[in-house]
């Protein structure tokens, strides 16, 4: 248990171990319903919702909530605070208890947990895990990045650079392509594509796989925290398209601007948006 006294000097690296218990635990929780069958109903916003995503979140929610009494746990299903509450946290958790729940519903696998530390509108702690893949990313600041298969022992990954000549590799959603991304890769001209669900896309870019995911379209908060560490540890980045690295818990609402994640720093991603997309 982490003593609430002290809990502003404690090191995120000292939560890794205790909070990764924590999501293979709601990881184990969500294959058990993925494997038996499950209901599907509608949020407000028109979203599916399964009793996966509930039973992670109450899972996660308990197990951070007992590991850090004293700080905040935001996920997607919790209950809406309001700004004028959550702008008081200075460091607090922040949960997507099942991301994809659309491959989730579609049994492709490519759904995942992530949970992020934030410290000051940065993330300084990132997990996300794939339980029926088998394989989790995890991060803490200045320890750099890492991968792990459930049989085998972690191994560090880094992001690549785009060498002249290659063509770009895009991690791109199944599920939300659109205009402005069409309009995007049309304008990077030689790229392969490749489809992919959940926060596995930013992972993909984290691990050397692929050079960019572009999101040109609405996601939240807790979509990219998580990740976000996981891919700059790696050494690269997630930025909004004017490249600048995005912040957390910063305004009332809860939605991230459209966003590049990239492995290569030195690349200036926002010259191939089209005309109306530049900022």
């Amino acid at each position: 248990m982490v003593s609430q006294r002290n809990h502003h000097r404690i090191d995120p690296c000292e939560l890794l171990t205790p909070a990764l218990e924590v999501v293979i635990d709601a990881g184990r929780r969500i294959l058990e319903i993925y494997e038996a069958g499950f209901k599907i109903e509608q949020k407000e916003d028109e979203t599916p919702l399964t009793e996966a995503d509930t039973a992670a979140s109450d899972i996660i929610e308990k197990g951070l909530s007992e590991l850090t009494p004293e700080l905040p746990v935001l996920t997607e299903e919790s209950v809406k605070i309001p700004y004028s509450i959550r702008r008081q946290w200075s460091r607090y958790w922040l949960v997507d208890p099942l991301d994809g729940t659309r491959e989730f519903i579609q049994r492709t696998g490519e759904f995942t947990v992530n949970v992020a530390l934030i410290d000051d509108q940065e993330p300084v702690l990132g997990i996300v895990y794939a339980p029926a893949m088998g394989v989790y990313y995890y991060a803490c600041r200045g320890q750099g990045a890492y991968k792990r298969n459930d049989c085998c022992n972690p191994v560090r990954i880094r992001t690549r650079r785009l060498e002249p000549g290659r063509r770009v590799v895009v991690a791109g959603s199944r599920s939300h392509r659109g205009h402005a991304m069409e309009a995007f890769l049309k304008q990077l001209r030689e790229y392969e594509f490749v489809p992919l669900g959940s926060a596995l896309k930013s992972c993909l870019v984290a691990e050397g796989e692929a050079d960019i995911y572009a999101r040109l379209g609405p996601t939240s908060e807790w979509d990219t925290a998580a990740t976000q560490c996981i891919v700059e540890e790696a050494g690269g980045l997630i930025t909004d398209t004017r490249m600048r690295p995005l912040r957390y818990n910063t305004k009332e609402d809860l939605l991230n601007p459209h966003f590049f994640t990239f492995g290569d720093r030195d690349i200036d991603w926002s010259r191939y948006l089209g005309a109306q997309l530049r900022p």
